[in-house]
């Protein structure tokens, strides 16, 4: 019986401002998820506190912090496909 091929990973690409916090961290990340809340769960394995720079106690994804899933806004209930294509942008503001 032949296995099924192992599905393809979803590619993170964190921002800048981020990846600075965590020594180590790399700007494209690939990881297995099915889920934004596993990818953010993935990121805080590989990088402990993660998780809380990107989500807020309720949880839910920080007002400053932006995620998109293939050109489109997601929240952590949004699914990925694999091989999604996910960045996480911060916001810039400034007077």
């Amino acid at each position: 019986m032949r296995q099924p091929a192992e599905e393809a990973p979803i590619l993170v690409r964190l921002p800048p401002h981020l990846v600075v916090l965590f020594p180590g961290a790399d700007r494209l990340v690939a990881l297995p998820a099915r889920s934004v809340a596993e990818m953010v769960d993935g990121l805080d394995a590989l990088w402990p506190g993660m998780r809380e720079r990107i989500c807020d106690e309720t949880p839910a994804i920080r007002r400053h912090i932006n995620v998109f899933v293939d050109g489109r806004r997601a929240g952590l209930s949004t699914p990925l496909a694999p091989g999604a294509d996910v960045f996480v942008i911060t916001a810039i503001s400034g007077g």
